[in-house]
C-alpha cells in the first residue's frame, strides 16, 4: 500500500514539474494566424525562470533564442518578410510547440457594440448572398470572446480560423467586408481580430485608470446605468479583450461604436480620444484608427444623437484618424443597427487604402464642413473633401436649416455651385449659423461625386 502511495507521488510531482516546465503561448499566438509583414513583430509567453528558448522561422530559417526571466516570462523579437506563406514556426524549450499555417500580411483589429458585432446570424441580407463565395485561405479570423477583468490579462481567449462559408457566418460582417476589400486591393492575407461587445459604453474600452484620474471622465462613467447584464465599469472589456493582444502587431484599428454614450455625447470627445491615445500607447504605435459615424436612430426629443456625431468629428483632430459616414446607410431610424454593413466594411476599407496604404481611392472621403462666408443676406459654405463638386439625390436639397443672432432657427433653400452650398431663408435677414442634418434621424442628401455623404455639421455652439 505505501509502495502504490509513493509511486503515486513520484507521478504526482512529476506531472507537476512537467506541467511547470512547458513552454506557453498566448492564445494569439496560434496556428492559422497573420503575422504584420515587413516588421518586428514579438513572440512571447511563458518557461521557467532560466530555461532555454529556441525559435525557429521557416520563411528565413533563422535561430533565435532567448531565457525565461525571473517571472517566468520570455520574449523575442523576429523580423518578418514581405507578404506571403504558409510558414511555421517551431518554439523548443523543455516542450516543442509547432505554429503552422502562418500567414504574413496587414493585420487589423476591429471593435466596438453591437454594430460592430452584427454578423450572418442577425439575418443580414447582403451576408446571406455573400455567404456561398467566402472561401478565402489568405483572410484569416481571430474572435475574442465576451468577457471582463478587473485587471489587465496577459493570456487571453480566442482562436484563429480560416475564412469560410461557416466561419464567416459568426463573425463581426463589418470586418469581414473591410478585410475582403483590403485583401482583393493590397493582394496581401489580412488577419482580422475582432473584439466587440454589443450595449458597451466606450468607457469599458479605456483602461480604468485613464478615466479614474480625470475628473469630467470619472463623473460621466459614475452616470452609466447598467441594463441587460452590459459591463459598464471602466476597464473591464478592455482589461480582458484588448489588453492580451498588445504585443501582437497590428497595421491598425477599425472601431463602430456609440450609441451607448449618446446620454454622455458632451464628454465622448474626451473619452474617445483617450481611448484612442491609450490603445497607441499600449501598443507603442501610433497606428491608424478609423472609425464610423454614428447612423440616424429615433434616440428621442433632444440631439443627443446629432450631438455624439459632432463629438466624434471632433475626435478627427487626433492625428492619424478617419471617419465613415453612413447617413445614407440608415434603413430605418426606428432600429438602431443598419442592416446595410457590406458598404460600411467597403468604406472603412477605402479609408484605409487612401490613408494607410496609398492607394488613389477618390471614394475615401465624406465632404466636410470646412467654412462660412455670410453676404447680401446668404450663408455661403465651403467643404472639404469637395473638390471635384457637389451633387443631390432627389428633386431638391434638404436638410439645411439657418438662424440669425436669435438662435431661432428656420428651413433653408439651399443651391450647390461647384464646391460649395449657399443657403438662405426668407425668415433670417442676416444669417448666424447654418445646421445640416443636425437631428437624431436626419439623413440628408448631398453627395461628393465619388458618392460619399456629406457629414452632419453645425456651425454654431448653442
Amino acid at each position: 500500500m505505501e509502495s502504490k502511495a509513493f509511486l503515486f507521488l513520484i507521478y504526482f510531482l512529476t506531472v507537476c514539474f512537467l506541467a511547470n516546465a512547458n513552454i506557453r503561448l498566448p492564445a494569439v499566438l496560434s496556428s492559422n494566424m497573420v503575422l504584420q509583414r515587413n516588421s518586428a513583430v514579438k513572440l512571447w509567453g511563458w518557461a521557467d525562470p532560466n530555461e532555454k528558448v529556441v525559435i525557429n522561422t521557416s520563411w528565413n530559417n533563422n535561430i533565435d533564442s532567448t531565457k525565461g526571466d525571473a517571472n517566468a516570462k520570455w520574449e523575442i523579437i523576429v523580423q518578418t518578410p514581405e507578404a506571403g506563406g504558409p510558414y511555421t514556426i517551431t518554439i523548443n524549450g523543455y516542450n516543442i510547440i509547432i505554429l503552422q499555417n502562418i500567414l504574413v500580411g496587414e493585420v487589423w483589429v476591429c471593435s466596438g457594440q453591437s454594430n460592430m458585432e452584427m454578423n450572418y446570424m442577425w439575418g443580414l441580407p447582403q451576408m446571406k448572398a455573400d455567404i456561398p463565395s467566402a472561401l478565402n485561405k489568405n483572410i484569416r479570423f481571430f474572435q475574442v470572446p465576451k468577457n471582463t477583468a478587473a485587471n489587465p490579462q496577459e493570456q487571453g481567449v480566442g482562436t484563429w480560423m480560416l475564412c469560410d462559408s461557416n466561419t464567416v457566418k459568426h463573425f463581426s460582417a463589418v470586418a469581414y467586408y473591410f478585410g475582403k476589400k483590403l485583401n482583393a486591393n493590397l493582394n496581401v492575407p489580412v488577419g482580422l481580430i475582432h473584439a466587440s461587445w454589443g450595449g458597451t459604453p466606450a468607457e469599458v474600452w479605456t483602461p480604468s485608470e485613464k478615466v479614474a484620474e480625470d475628473q469630467t471622465l470619472r463623473q460621466a462613467a459614475e452616470k452609466l446605468n447598467p441594463s441587460n447584464n452590459w459591463p459598464i465599469a471602466p476597464g473591464s472589456t478592455f482589461n480582458a479583450m484588448i489588453a492580451p493582444l498588445h504585443h501582437f502587431s497590428i497595421a491598425g484599428a477599425i472601431w463602430y461604436q456609440g450609441e451607448s454614450n449618446t446620454g454622455t455625447a458632451n464628454t465622448y470627445h474626451q473619452l474617445f480620444t483617450t481611448m484612442i491615445t491609450s490603445w497607441r500607447e499600449k501598443w507603442s504605435n501610433q497606428f491608424p484608427f478609423y472609425f464610423v459615424q454614428l447612423a440616424p436612430f429615433k434616440y428621442g426629443n433632444n440631439l443627443i444623437g446629432a450631438q455624439l456625431r459632432e463629438a466624434q468629428l471632433k475626435s478627427l483632430a487626433l492625428a492619424n484618424t478617419g471617419i465613415v459616414v453612413t447617413t445614407d446607410l440608415a434603413d430605418d431610424t426606428a432600429d438602431i443597427h443598419p442592416r446595410n454593413k457590406r458598404d460600411v466594411g467597403i468604406r472603412l476599407a477605402n479609408l484605409a487604402l487612401l490613408k494607410t496604404y496609398g492607394q488613389p481611392i477618390k471614394s475615401a472621403l465624406s465632404p466636410m464642413y470646412k467654412q462660412m462666408a455670410i453676404a447680401n443676406n446668404k450663408a455661403t459654405l465651403t467643404f472639404d473633401n469637395a473638390e471635384d463638386g457637389l451633387m443631390h439625390s432627389g428633386k431638391s436639397i434638404n436638410g439645411f436649416f439657418v438662424a440669425g443672432a436669435d438662435k431661432s432657427f428656420h428651413h433653408a433653400e439651399a443651391k450647390i455651385i461647384g464646391n460649395s452650398i449657399v443657403i438662405w431663408s426668407k425668415n433670417v435677414a442676416n444669417p448666424t449659423a447654418v445646421r445640416y442634418a443636425f437631428t437624431n434621424t436626419a439623413i440628408g442628401n448631398i453627395f461628393s461625386k465619388g458618392g460619399m455623404p456629406l457629414s452632419p455639421f453645425r456651425t454654431d455652439d448653442w
